[in-house]
């Protein structure tokens, strides 16, 4: 397969209109005094089933064969692409089949299967989701829809950096810098395609659990590395096993580096974008908000864009978060 390039995502664009929620450009007057910056806030809680992948998961569909297409559809993800996906295929009327870990936060298992995906349930840690999902695929005759390695999708997510760059360019604002969350690697590779035909000289970080390190590992490497068996994060939709193979070249191109964040660090995000921003966001989905409040980029004097990739949390996990006294942790100077 080839890696998408910029027209594919302005195809992507065309297709997602009116379909997808065109998120805004969220300012925070606290954020830019915590870190001296002039902060932007991409808001993809606020996406369809909260969360950015609906954009590539409906991007891959409406690109498929009609005669495939109408076969049924097969995702395995976490949670959050298997939501993306679900809608996608309810949309068009079409079947889907979602391979989810047992162990995946049980609002996104119920939301998956209210909108009519049927779902195969797996152990994340002794189980490959891939085996079983080609497997299932070749037996019903199933289009897979991966939730990162595939042109299509990670197009559709490259939707998010045009989104960014039209709405800076419609205030004369450039863009010095930007973190997002990395699992596979398919958000970071899109939008640092759209963000980088528009600012060249943006340095885009990924951001990822100090637990699940993978894409850091494997920038110091220069090969793709993998997390071990026993890696554990909250970040759910962030324990991918290593990145993808057509997405860790991209990035590779395009990345300035890979930070990581602790749990707790994490946690502080969950609880200042709540309070700041009045947003719910998941801990996998405000891991580049944690980077940038704990120091892990230099901040001051620049425009940095921070990606909230989703808020699927569960109740009692945000319940927690939120009573932290986030601003207690925070760096005492900034860069």
């Amino acid at each position: 397969m080839k890696p998408p390039v910029l027209a594919d995502l302005q195809a992507a664009a065309m297709r997602l209109a009116g379909k997808a929620v065109r998120t805004p450009l969220l300012r925070s007057p606290v954020l830019d005094a915590l870190t001296g910056a002039q902060v932007f806030i991409k808001p993809e809680n606020l996406q369809r089933q909260g969360a950015f992948k609906f954009r590539g998961a409906y991007n891959l569909i409406a690109n498929l064969p009609p005669e495939a297409r109408a076969k049924g559809v097969l995702a395995w993800s976490s949670g959050n692409h298997a939501q993306g996906v679900a809608m996608a295929a309810q949309m068009f009327g079409v079947p889907a089949v979602i391979v989810m870990p047992q162990d995946a936060p049980a609002m996104k298992i119920a939301n998956t299967r209210a909108l009519g995906a049927e779902i195969v349930l797996y152990d994340r840690y002794t189980q490959s989701r891939e085996g079983i999902g080609l497997q299932l695929a070749q037996e019903r005759g199933l289009a897979v829809a991966p939730p990162f390695d595939h042109p299509d999708t990670i197009a559709g997510q490259g939707t998010i950096g045009l989104e960014i760059a039209a709405d800076l360019k419609m205030h004369a604002q450039g863009l010095d810098a930007a973190l997002i969350c990395c699992s596979g690697g398919g958000l970071a590779a899109g939008i640092g395609i759209g963000l980088k035909a528009n600012f060249p000289d943006c340095a885009i970080f990924g951001v990822e659990p100090a637990a699940c390190d993978d894409t850091a590992r494997s920038f110091a490497a220069g090969e793709r590395c993998s997390n071990g068996a026993d890696a554990r994060t909250i970040c759910d939709a962030l324990m991918t096993p290593m990145p993808g193979a057509l997405t860790f070249p991209i990035n590779q191109r395009n990345l300035a580096g890979v930070v990581t964040v602790t749990d707790n660090e994490v946690l502080d995000a969950l609880a200042c974008a709540f309070e700041t921003l009045k947003l719910v966001v998941e801990p996998g989905g405000a891991v580049a908000l944690a980077a940038l409040l704990h120091g892990k980029i230099a901040s001051k004097g620049r425009n940095i864009a921070v990606i909230l990739s989703g808020g699927n949390v569960d109740p009692d996990l945000f319940a927690d978060a939120i009573r932290r006294d986030w601003r207690k942790s925070l760096p005492i100077s900034r860069n």
